[in-house]
Formats: C-alpha cells, sequence, structure tokens
C-alpha cells in the first residue's frame, strides 16, 4: 500500500505544489522562496525517512509569512491523505533531539484532534531573514490540518538556528515513529474503532 499524497493550492498569495511519500527514503526536492524554511524542510526530510517535493510561489516581496504558512497547511493535508485510515500505525511518537546546547522534545498523536502545545523561547527574532515567529504559525497549521496532537517542548537552549533545528528534527523522528505500522496492531488504533 502506497502511502503518498499530492496536495496543490493557489491563493492570490501562493501558488503551492507538494508531494509527501511517508514511506521514503529521506529525500526531498524543495523550491519554497524561503531559504531557512528549505533548510529546516530538508532535514525534516532527512530524519523522518520521507521523500518531499516542495515547489512553492509567494509574495516573499512583502515577508515569508504566507509561504510559510500555506507550506505548513499544504504538508498537514498530504500527511493526513497519505496516512488514510491509519490502519496499522502505531499512532503515538515521541523523540528528543540535541543540537548542541539545544535540547528539543516532540510528542505527535494522530488522533484525527488537532492541537499544538509549544513550549519554546527563541532567543533571537530572526535567523537569517527568516521571523521565528513563523515556526508557531508553520506548526500550527500543520498540526491543524494534519489533525494531529503536536507537542513541542525545548528543555533549554541559547542559539535560535539550533533550538528551531532540533525541534523540526525532533519532530521527524517523532512521526516517523507515529506513521510506522506495527504488525501487532490490528485494524485501527482506537478503542473507538476509527481516528
Amino acid at each position: 500500500m502506497e502511502r503518498t499524497a499530492k496536495i496543490e493550492r493557489t491563493t492570490n498569495e501562493t501558488s503551492i505544489q507538494l508531494t509527501l511519500d511517508i514511506d521514503g527514503e529521506g529525500r526531498s526536492n524543495l523550491e519554497t522562496g524561503v531559504p531557512f524554511l528549505t533548510h529546516m524542510l530538508d532535514l525534516f526530510t532527512k530524519h523522518g525517512q520521507f521523500n518531499l517535493t516542495v515547489e512553492a510561489k509567494g509574495d516573499i516581496e512583502v515577508d515569508d509569512h504566507h509561504t510559510t504558512e500555506d507550506i505548513g497547511i499544504c504538508l498537514g493535508q498530504a500527511l493526513k491523505e497519505a496516512l488514510g485510515d491509519k490502519r496499522g500505525i502505531k499512532r503515538y511518537g515521541n523523540a528528543f533531539v540535541p543540537m548542541d546546547e539545544a535540547l528539543a522534545q516532540v510528542v505527535v498523536d494522530l488522533s484525527n484532534r488537532p492541537h499544538l502545545e509549544m513550549r519554546a523561547d527563541f532567543p533571537s527574532q530572526k535567523v537569517g531573514t527568516f521571523d521565528t515567529e513563523l515556526v508557531h504559525e508553520f506548526l500550527w497549521k500543520f498540526a491543524l490540518e494534519a489533525r494531529m496532537n503536536l507537542h513541542v517542548i525545548v528543555h533549554y537552549g541559547k542559539n535560535t538556528h539550533h533550538i528551531i533545528e532540533a525541534i523540526f528534527k525532533a519532530m521527524a523522528r517523532a512521526l516517523d515513529e507515529a506513521t510506522t505500522i506495527d504488525p501487532r496492531i490490528k485494524g485501527i488504533p482506537s478503542t473507538k474503532g476509527m481516528l
């Protein structure tokens, strides 16, 4: 069973084509127009063992907000679609990732209940030209459209780049665990009988 999805989204602000293969090899082909986001999505793909293609054109002459937000929306929709009825998945994932002095933890539940809980402070408002407040915007839209519980806890860290990188790597590894098919699980991993 292929667990893949292709999403296309066009608004007056952005045009995005995104494909996701959950059972990938960590390959990415990314053209976002937002260099720092491209970097984060590249390592997200690598550490989650997904295949991800993104071709995005947005109003980055204004700022990176709309492009970042809409890529989060598309990635969430792709994850939800690729998972199908979630039969046989582990459903939950948890990962700690250090990045030098920073330590991030991400816990996910592919529950069909969208929620973002984020405990993170960024010492700097920008990394390069990227506004760090957009990390929350991206993660919230990703969680909302994927319809998952996404808990992000930064235990400590001083360098903003390191903190954000640890978050994206931990999120990838938590999702890799949660999306894994477990042969012991028969049917949907919920007492409700559906997710």
